[in-house]
């Protein structure tokens, strides 16, 4: 095995781990926006609900829809993100195994300063 070969791989393993982690910053801010959704949509159907500001039917299925939009959407994101943080996980042990397999070279009587 050359020396190119486990630090190909070890870029390889890190340019793996960085799409990953853009993946699950994706999914933290659909999270947050379906938290957003779940809460607007709540607080859309006691208007309906309570008669506020004229709304109606319309207003009430809107608001149900926005819920559940939002909690199916919250639920696979949630499964998404545990999915992706366990795959991360996955990769940064095996980036820590293959450097620690790398033979480092000690350099003896080298100088204490360059100058």
């Amino acid at each position: 095995m050359t020396e190119d070969e486990p630090t190909d791989e070890i870029s390889e393993i890190e340019a793996q781990i960085e799409e990953l982690a853009d993946s699950a910053e994706r999914s933290r801010r659909i999270i947050l926006g379906s938290k957003a959704a779940i809460a607007g949509g709540v607080a859309l159907l006691l208007i309906a609900l309570l008669g506020l500001f004229g709304a109606g039917q319309t207003a009430a299925l809107g608001s149900i829809a926005l819920v559940l939009g939002g909690i199916v959407s919250l639920g696979s994101n949630v499964s998404t993100l545990r999915q992706t943080e366990a795959a991360i996980s996955t990769a940064e042990a095996r980036r820590a195994r293959l450097i620690g397999n790398i033979e480092l070279r000690l350099v003896h009587d080298a100088p204490l300063k360059l100058m």
